[in-house]
């Protein structure tokens, strides 16, 4: 085993239970892992905040190892345990999806952790890691964009949204997008969406998605909403179009007949089969979607937009924050 000095304690927020931001408790005596065979400790530098932390929160996927959440983080390899860890050395800057981010320290298998390419600019590996990940795979195995697609694209500002758009456009798609304020409006627009719709404002969005497209509806809907865009997403899709849902901010999409879909012959992808470790949960696959991400970023210029980066001693605000639809694009926080 290599290593270097190391401390015994470290800062951290840890769950006891489940429920609202309250329950994210910010400590600074938790005890650093060490790690066992096949995985790496990383000293965190910059650790990703995304939705699917607020689920883990409230119950909805289980109890993380330790009580502590969070799916990424961005920093450098202090210590290697037994067996293979993928070449990786100490010193090394590294971007990890596994769990336990919300730490000064985490241990992390080494085959889902990535050297980060010395191109990209502190913070960024962080920021664009699950989200982007999610995009290309939403956009590359998913459902295969084609040049001319219509697509739609709920919480077009959001993370995922964000990188959408701005694949979508290089992808030569004609993206609508629906957000709640003028201000998002702005910036998905700034980042390659061709229409806008403010959900907040527009009395009938389906109407607007039908004179948009001149009534020929969306190839594919990409929805981080879930159950208030349910009937929305079944009326706007084309025939033979696809409706993918990634995630569940106002619920779990509701229940929709076969029939509704096979009146159109639509495909439905839901929460579960658009899981990104689906597509990213093997080592091989892991380095092969790492590579194409951060190549995207480098050649295509991608802005991977960061919101604020908090102090982790904050971390119940983040929280708020997130909830409350006050973020755009990615929000860090620094242990």
């Amino acid at each position: 085993m290599t290593s270097v000095s190391i401390p015994k304690t470290m800062k951290g927020v840890q769950m006891e239970n489940f429920g609202g931001p309250e329950v994210l408790q910010y400590k600074n005596d938790l005890p650093v892992p060490v790690p066992e065979s096949g995985e790496v400790l990383v000293k965190n530098d910059f650790i990703g905040i995304n939705y699917v932390d607020v689920y883990w929160r409230i119950g909805m996927m289980g109890f993380a190892p330790g009580g502590i959440i969070g799916r990424e983080a961005e920093g450098t390899v202090l210590s290697t345990g037994p067996g293979s860890v993928n070449d990786l050395k100490v010193g090394d800057r590294v971007v990890w999806l596994a769990m336990g981010g919300y730490a000064e320290y985490t241990a992390v298998p080494a085959s889902m952790a990535y050297v980060v390419p010395p191109d990209v600019k502190p913070g960024v590996a962080a920021a664009a890691l699950l989200q982007g990940l999610y995009a290309l795979t939403l956009t590359h195995r998913i459902y295969q964009v084609k040049q001319g697609d219509w697509v739609l694209v709920h919480a077009a500002a959001g993370g995922v949204g964000l990188w959408l758009c701005q694949l979508l456009k290089a992808l030569g798609a004609q993206t609508i997008g629906t957000v709640s304020t003028a201000e998002k409006m702005k910036l998905a627009k700034e980042n390659g969406a061709d229409f806008m719709i403010n959900y907040k404002e527009e009395k009938d969005l389906v109407k607007r998605v039908e004179e948009i497209t001149g009534g020929q509806g969306v190839n594919v809907v990409y929805d981080s909403i879930g159950k208030d865009q349910t009937e929305n997403n079944v009326k706007v899709v084309a025939k033979h179009g696809t409706i993918v849902t990634y995630g569940a901010a106002s619920g779990f999409p509701t229940s929709i007949p076969p029939a509704k879909l096979a009146a159109k012959n639509v495909r439905f992808v839901g929460p579960g089969e658009s899981s990104l470790m689906r597509y990213v949960g093997t080592p091989q696959e892991f380095e092969k979607w790492c590579a194409k991400l951060f190549d995207t970023i480098i050649k295509d210029e991608i802005n991977v937009r960061i919101h604020d980066t908090y102090p982790l001693s904050e971390i119940v605000r983040v929280h708020k924050d997130l909830e409350g639809r006050k973020t755009t694009g990615k929000v860090l926080v620094k242990p």
